[in-house]
């Protein structure tokens, strides 16, 4: 018999589900719904909600795909791992039903919130105890909730992340994670547990927070009614969950200090691993529990995202025809230019506010251009050196934090299928960047494998992770590369006034 691992990501864009094969640890089937991008509703401007009673009908969507491919038997299927769109909020009622559209992500309309609770709490506190800002994240969405919509908050029973509601339809139990709790800005780093100084002072009842658990456990079985509904057998136990940014460090072995995962999905992100507790004091990047936290091993990811990145790449492609042109075309346009766009910038924050600009709307700028000069090879290549600027801005401030960036690992995914990309992003960083055959739902069906105990360790959870191939920097191209991004910051900081 078969031992297999399902692995879910939740995402803002779609869901994905994988079937692992625990004995060579390759997936054997996988599908993401839906074909075209979930949508996000924007009711006012810097808004960004979706239904998580959409997200679970993509979840059954794709689960009964792989089970069907897979022609999984009963008792094939050891453990569920869950990845999700980290910061998000869900609210429930004592009957489990959603209150109020989740605010995902993206959502600026709490940043006012945080900067008040900053203040309240004092630096003194924010910065040694949560590491952050309370800035936009979770605990400033849900008092926004409470401030502007009372009615909702006075049916709350629970809030969770967008995995816990996955979890609790799956299971119809209510929990969250230490992981998960850190991201939401509710944990204290130095007490190991729920910042209640935070609760007080945004007034947030402590009942409304799910018990935490670890990122590896048994956190619930698949119900009769879940079983239904999605073709999984009763009982199969759910063992793993993590937001996508530390399940992505997860899925390519990112787990000792020093490693870092990056992305360039609809957003951008380096994540790095370390074992002390550090933090920017301008939280312009962040710190999170990570997956293999504990308090005898302590383990933090640490967190640098950009919101304007293969968003920025797919209205570009709208703009130049659409269904009409490839992205790989548009790679090869792009790759004609000359490095540095003959001087031409993309400022690619257009996708609400950045944290690494302080949670400033900085929006998305095309600056410097020459109506004699620049064509559409300028405009592609000007994208993704400003995508990769971006990500390099935050880069530096890891850096200034302490921290070692030199090899850093990826998806063979999304913007890291482009060679421009790839290329500028080796260069401008001065790292070394391995690439592997792997994804969000991959991870966390390993992560549900040691969950669940069908893996002995860590170690062996990762047999099957294919390198596909590792991109070394050449010294020759730094000085030209380096060159462009300081023209980019320049440009930057002057529409920033600074």
């Amino acid at each position: 018999m078969r031992k297999l691992l399902l692995g879910l990501d939740i995402g803002s864009s779609s869901v994905k589900a994988s079937l692992l094969d625990a004995d060579s640890g390759k997936s054997i089937a996988s599908k993401a719904y839906p074909e075209e991008e979930m949508p996000i509703s924007s009711p006012e401007n810097g808004w960004a909600e979706q239904d998580p009673e959409m997200w679970w009908k993509y979840v059954k969507e794709t689960t009964a795909f792989v089970l069907k491919k897979a022609g999984v038997k009963k008792g094939e299927l050891k453990g569920i791992g869950i990845a999700y769109q980290m910061h998000g909020l869900v609210c429930v009622d004592k009957d489990q039903k959603v209150l109020r559209p989740s605010i995902i992500w993206c959502d600026s309309r709490a940043v006012a919130i945080g900067e008040k609770a900053m203040k309240g709490l004092g630096e003194k506190y924010c910065l040694p105890h949560l590491l952050n800002s309370p800035g936009n994240f979770t605990a400033s969405k849900l008092r926004w909730v409470i401030e502007n919509q009372p009615e909702v908050a006075a049916q709350i029973d629970k809030i969770m992340l967008p995995g816990d509601f996955i979890a609790m339809k799956l299971s119809g139990e209510i929990l969250t994670s230490e992981t998960g709790l850190s991201e939401g800005i509710f944990w204290d780093f130095k007490s190991n547990g729920l910042s209640k100084k935070l609760l007080n002072q945004m007034d947030i009842p402590e009942h409304w927070i799910p018990k935490s658990v670890s990122s590896f456990s048994i956190q619930g079985k698949v119900s009769k009614k879940a079983a239904k509904e999605t073709g999984l057998e009763e009982g199969v136990p759910i063992s793993y969950r993590a937001g996508d940014q530390p399940n992505n460090a997860f899925s390519l072995q990112v787990l000792k200090p020093g490693e870092l995962a990056t992305t360039a999905g609809t957003s951008g992100t380096v994540y790095g691993v370390c074992d002390e507790p550090l933090y920017d004091p301008q939280s312009r990047v962040n710190t999170f529990v990570h997956v293999n936290h504990s308090e005898k091993s302590p383990s933090y990811g640490v967190l640098l995202c950009v919101n304007g990145t293969g968003i920025l790449n797919s209205w570009l492609k709208r703009l130049m025809g659409g269904a009409r042109i490839t992205y790989d075309e548009m790679n090869r346009i792009g790759s004609s230019a000359l490095i540095g766009s003959e001087g031409l910038v993309f400022i690619p924050f257009g996708n609400g506010v950045e944290r690494i600009m302080q949670n400033r709307p900085v929006g998305a700028h095309l600056v410097g251009l020459d109506l004699l000069k620049h064509d559409k090879s300028h405009v592609v290549r000007a994208a993704q050196e400003g995508i990769v600027s971006a990500l390099t801005y935050g880069f530096r401030i890891m850096k200034d934090m302490g921290m070692n960036l030199q090899t850093v690992k990826a998806g063979h995914a999304n913007m890291f299928l482009s060679p421009l990309f790839r290329k500028t992003f080796v260069h401008m960083n001065r790292v070394s960047l391995e690439l592997y055959d792997t994804d969000g739902a991959q991870g966390a069906a390993r992560g549900a494998g040691i969950g669940a105990g069908v893996f002995a360790s860590k170690a062996e959870a990762f047999q099957g992770l294919g390198l596909l191939e590792t991109l070394e920097p050449n010294v020759n191209f730094f000085e030209p590369y380096e060159e462009a991004y300081q023209k980019w910051e320049t440009r930057l900081n002057e529409w920033l006034g600074n």
